[in-house]
């Protein structure tokens, strides 16, 4: 199994396996977005560490369990090789109905397949007001093209 673009990557091709990787979380499907992965990808996500599909399947699971109405937009912020960095935003309420903005970053590793074989995210979440909402579009799925990315987007 493989995923193109393959690295090393240039400008153009890790803009383009970010939004690829964008998309597939917007679609808030666990399997779907496992495929992107290694069989053994290794990750840290805030404070959680795990290795493999199934794990990575059962975490995003959970987390979109908890994580309603997600919408996700990345954005590249360094390349080299086959590493890939990004900034990211996403949007979300609990049970209660609270709203939530979450910011983070990503460090991406990819092997020859262009599979990710790491994923080491940092992650805080800041309470929102639902007027301060900035994510708007059908969910899930992907960011619309006329909805911009982050770029000049104030924190």
């Amino acid at each position: 199994m493989s995923r193109p673009p393959f690295p090393p990557f240039t400008e153009e091709t890790a803009r383009q396996k970010v939004r690829m990787a964008e998309d597939a979380w917007n679609s808030r499907d666990p399997v779907r977005v496992s495929q992107a992965y290694t069989t053994d990808s290794t990750w840290r996500n805030r404070s959680e560490f795990f290795v493999g599909r199934e794990a990575i399947v059962e975490f995003l699971t959970r987390k979109w369990g908890k994580e309603h109405d997600y919408r996700l937009i990345k954005d590249l912020w360094a390349f080299s090789g086959n590493r890939i960095a990004v900034r990211f935003q996403y949007e979300w309420h609990d049970d209660s109905g609270a709203w939530f903005r979450s910011y983070g970053n990503e460090q991406w590793e990819f092997d020859e397949l262009g599979l990710m074989r790491r994923r080491e995210a940092s992650i805080n979440d800041l309470p929102i007001k639902s007027d301060d909402r900035r994510f708007f579009w059908d969910a899930p799925g992907p960011r619309p093209d006329n909805v911009p990315g982050l770029a000049g987007e104030p924190f």
